[in-house]
């Protein structure tokens, strides 16, 4: 199966603009999964909330994931998208999935990250894996790195690839995927984004690249670099990540003992 992401740099706002550069990258690419970045083509450093709502949409019926759809058809793929979704008054930080059949799912974001939690409500959308046929994927976008129990969840689900929309600043993603795919036999591909913002008088955010794919062992396949724009696909056996055997006497999923995990911690104030 072969399997990638989209590392950009886009212009804030300038929506059909982004699009319209991500599809021409697209161009003869051949895969069957295709993971893009958080807010992949609206930017990110909002400064009001009426900037997040003229820019946040509705899923599925909104044009980016109606345009989307149209370019998984037309290639033949499966793209995991992150975008501003818009329900009622609300907005949330989503990641779509369709492929050559349609829209397929969304996932909201459960763990905000920094001003998104001025701007953004929290996911309620739960954690779900999708079937597209030649793998099981599950979405987690950006912070949710930070809390292992996403990725378990999702590898508890039956995901064999985890799907990563990122606008990462933090320095430590990147390495902290490796030990996401291990601790759980999984494929991940983290798709991030290049470049800086400072929008409103802001202090700039740096966008740190280096968007990925991790085997279920814990390999770097490929790592792009820090500050440039790539469309990378890779051929992998997802056959790797139903093999949840370590040794000859431990599964890792099966050796999980959760009678032991239901500890009522409660921290001290």
């Amino acid at each position: 199966m072969n399997i990638g992401y989209y590392q950009s740099h886009p212009v804030f706002g300038e929506v059909s603009k982004n699009i319209d550069q991500f599809a021409a990258q697209l161009g003869s690419v051949n895969c069957e999964l295709l993971v893009l970045p958080e807010l992949a083509f609206t930017g990110y450093q909002f400064v009001s909330q009426d900037e997040v709502l003229n820019l946040s949409e509705p899923v599925p019926e909104g044009p980016t994931t109606q345009k989307c759809v149209e370019l998984a058809r037309q290639h033949g793929t499966h793209l995991v998208v992150g975008l501003p979704e818009r329900e009622g008054d609300q907005c949330y930080n989503s990641a779509i999935v369709v492929g050559p059949s349609g829209f397929v799912g969304r996932y909201r974001k459960t763990h905000l990250f920094f001003e998104e939690t001025l701007f953004f409500a929290p996911g309620n959308s739960g954690i779900h894996v999708w079937d597209i046929g030649q793998a099981r994927i599950g979405v987690m976008i950006c912070f949710d790195w930070y809390y292992p129990e996403v990725a378990r969840s999702l590898a508890l689900q039956g995901a064999d690839i985890l799907c990563h929309p990122s606008n990462l600043v933090l320095p430590n993603c990147p390495d902290a995927m490796v030990t996401r795919s291990l601790e759980n036999r999984v494929f991940s591909v983290t798709a991030n984004r290049i470049g800086q913002e400072a929008r409103g008088g802001k202090p700039p955010l740096t966008f740190i690249g280096k968007s990925e794919v991790v085997s279920p062992k814990g390999k770097i396949l490929h790592r792009a670099p820090i500050d440039q724009e790539e469309l990378m696909v890779l051929e992998v056996d997802v056959d790797e990540a139903r093999n949840k055997s370590i040794n000859p006497y431990n599964d890792l999923l099966k050796d999980r003992r959760p009678e032991m995990y239901g500890i009522d911690v409660k921290r001290e104030a």
